[in-house]
């Protein structure tokens, strides 16, 4: 009688102790980040776990106490920064029992963690290499700038080089620190009713200088639709897949804007006549910091954060962002939003 009154108690404290755990996870989910919300449940378990080993401590066997000891070990090695650690689950043989589920979940913070760690050192070393090249040009061209025999041209060739360096430097400060911002839980996102084809055709002669110098052609065609969206936050997405278009498009190319309304959504199409992007870099086009080919030209080649930065806005409004390529003949982007 003593031993099913002490496994009716254990299994009391158990399923507590779970529909606690789920309860701080739900809540945690809807204030925190990725990153703070794996190191906070990491927290709470430990601190759940540490008020179930104390009753099993009186309750529980030997066999289970070293069951929980093994777990109390892995989650101290995780808050150390270990994220590779992986129990072995003793229970995966029987469905949903509480205590495979509770290893499960210790597996899976730990692998998310790992995950989260990778993309930050890889984001780490992504911005210190763009940060690196335009400070080695700047500082070789300013030592060159030094030297007393150079002629005027020579000069003003050298300080322009400078100048377009501490551009990209600027605007990879600026993408940084709006993708920060975006990516915050503290970001305005402020929608009203705006005219979309309004707005569209604003940033087309905002770009005037540039598809002038280039001698493009545009094509234009734009319905009068209304969206209910953060208009600075749209103006963003427009003028950054604008710009590429035009920039990746060689002189006398066409650039065609489209906009026109499909039931309850608003389709926009930028579709361009230029260098085209390969099928195999169409996935990781709206990854940070990614680029379809490094050694492309330095005038051409961006931070790589600009498109990031676009999907980012969409997701924002619910919307999505598809993209059609064929090299040496075009791309087209196609934006959807709900009106």
């Amino acid at each position: 009688m003593k031993k099913i009154f002490r496994t009716v108690i254990m299994f009391a404290f158990l399923l507590m102790n779970w529909s606690l755990s789920y309860a701080i996870i739900t809540w945690m989910n809807l204030l925190v980040n990725d990153y703070f919300k794996s190191l906070l449940m990491l927290i709470a378990m430990i601190l759940l776990m540490m008020v179930t080993m104390w009753t099993f401590s009186r309750l529980a066997p030997r066999r289970q106490m070293d069951f929980f000891t093994s777990m109390i070990d892995a989650m101290k090695r995780i808050s150390k920064g270990d994220y590779t650690i992986q129990l072995a689950n003793q229970f995966e043989h029987k469905k949903n029992h509480p205590l495979g589920r509770i290893v499960d979940g210790i597996n899976e913070m730990a692998l998310e963690l790992n995950q989260i760690e990778e993309m930050r050192q890889e984001f780490i070393s992504n911005v210190s290499h763009e940060i690196q090249s335009p400070l080695a040009s700047i500082n070789g061209f300013a030592n060159v700038l030094k030297q007393n025999h150079l002629t005027v041209e020579e000069r003003e060739h050298y300080l322009g080089i400078i100048e377009t360096e501490s551009l990209r430097l600027a605007r990879l400060s600026d993408n940084l620190l709006k993708l920060t911002s975006i990516e915050s839980l503290h970001h305005p996102f402020e929608p009203v009713p705006y005219r979309l084809d309004k707005q569209l055709r604003d940033i087309l002669l905002s770009c005037e200088p540039q598809w002038l110098a280039k001698s493009l052609e545009l094509d234009v065609v734009l319905d009068e639709v209304i969206i209910t969206a953060d208009k600075e936050l749209m103006s963003q997405v427009w003028i950054n897949l604008i710009i590429n278009s035009i920039k990746f498009t060689p002189n006398e190319g066409t650039l065609r804007i489209v906009l026109y309304q499909r039931d309850n959504e608003a389709i926009v199409e930028i579709i361009d006549t230029g260098i085209g992007i390969a099928e195999e870099h169409l996935v990781h086009l709206f990854e940070r910091f990614y680029k379809t080919d490094p050694s492309r030209n330095r005038k051409l080649s961006g931070s790589g954060l600009g498109l990031s930065i676009t999907k980012k806005i969409i997701d924002m409004h619910k919307g999505s962002i598809d993209v059609q390529s064929t090299v040496d003949e075009g791309t087209m982007f196609t934006v959807t939003l709900h009106t």
